[in-house]
């Protein structure tokens, strides 16, 4: 899940890319200026895990939706609602509800409503390939991580060169192992529901054990 929040982080104030490529750095404040102009995002995604050293494959799929900085993510079985204060993390398979604060400053945690700007900051980037994908001129871009110790060796941003929304993320780690987040759907100013970003406790008093981490 770690993973598919990483992917998600996309709203831009200020860019501080250092030693990059200049039409790299155009497009991606092309992407984040058109995402920032939307009330709402609603995504399908894919999410691969490969590990070929251990002949793994995982694939998952889930959907998140974005108001600002709340947003109500799904997958693995698990859903997850930020309500702009308070994040309520529900699992069904433990009949478990988990409330806790989510610390902006804190260097793991990376929501989804930043899914398309974690990028800003901490990376190079520079043009990498074109490929054409069903019709579509995707665009990739290569960001690598400015901090030695990262985990990961770099990532591909595909972005769609017509709308300028992202198509896909790779991540190539350090340990060779790959994960590709694929967006199936990318929908905006949705109407939504005024309770999609609210956790109704009611529904879960009976069932679910609630866990206050703070």
């Amino acid at each position: 899940m770690k993973k598919i929040v990483l992917v998600f982080a996309l709203i831009i104030s200020t860019v501080t890319f250092a030693q990059n490529d200049a039409k790299a750095k155009s497009l991606l404040n092309e992407v984040s200026a058109k995402v920032i102009s939307y009330k709402n995002i609603s995504i399908d995604f894919k999410n691969v895990l490969e590990n070929t050293s251990e002949d793994i494959r995982q694939e998952t799929r889930g959907d998140v939706t974005i108001e600002g900085d709340k947003y109500r993510l799904n997958g693995l079985g698990i859903t997850r609602i930020f309500d702009g204060s308070k994040l309520y993390t529900i699992n069904p398979g433990d009949n478990e509800v988990t409330i806790s604060s989510v610390y902006e400053e804190d260097e793991g945690t990376v929501t989804p409503s930043k899914m398309l700007t974690f990028y800003e900051e901490g990376f190079t980037c520079k043009m990498d390939i074109i490929q054409n994908v069903k019709g579509r001129k995707i665009q990739y871009v290569k960001l690598s991580p400015m901090d030695s110790n990262s985990s990961m060796k770099y990532i591909l941003l595909g972005i769609d060169a017509e709308t300028k929304h992202i198509y896909n993320l790779i991540e190539i780690g350090k340990n060779e192992i790959k994960t590709t987040l694929t967006v199936n759907s990318f929908k905006t100013n949705e109407p939504i529901s005024k309770t999609l970003f609210t956790f109704d406790k009611s529904k879960y008093k009976k069932d679910y054990t609630i866990i206050k981490l703070d």
